[in-house]
């Protein structure tokens, strides 16, 4: 499955849709403008949170979680210490598998891998419409997981 997002519309106070390459509406990304914290909350198309993105207040802009409607961490997505051609993410999900993210994560370029497998591929190549860029979800992978990973680092990536 690939799904569109609209690079630079990721910021605390705005809202945008994540759609399909279809044009369908997949989530809406509610930016939470008056909390202390960042907070980025991920709802289907009738309204329902699905997830929750937060900065930590400890290390903003480092590290971010992801929260599922219940309040358990989905995943904790981590800028790499030392990168030395490439940036690089990790991506610890709640379940204890360790994804990366790794390319040109500013130009939006890169793979999400697991131990060396492709579970997505983030590209501006598949959209001529400016400012837009696609991620492709290989099956059986958890969409909403992958897509908080990389509005996450997207966020990171561009102050």
């Amino acid at each position: 499955m690939r799904y569109q997002m609209r690079q630079k519309l990721v910021s605390i106070g705005d809202d945008f849709w994540i759609e399909t390459d279809g044009g369908d509406k997949a989530f809406k990304v509610n930016g939470k403008a008056l909390r202390v914290r960042s907070t980025l909350v991920f709802e289907d198309p009738q309204g329902n949170q699905v997830a929750k993105i937060q900065d930590r207040p400890v290390r903003v802009r480092e590290v971010m979680e992801v929260e599922a409607p219940d309040g358990s961490t989905m995943a904790t997505i981590k800028k790499a210490m030392i990168t030395p051609l490439r940036e690089r993410y990790t991506i610890s999900t709640g379940d204890g598998v360790e994804l990366e993210a790794q390319g040109n994560l500013v130009d939006h370029e890169y793979e999400i891998s697991n131990g060396g497998d492709k579970v997505a591929e983030v590209s501006k190549a598949w959209f001529r419409v400016r400012d837009t860029y696609g991620v492709e979800i290989e099956p059986g992978q958890d969409a909403i997981l992958i897509l908080t990973a990389t509005v996450a680092i997207d966020m990171m990536s561009h102050d």
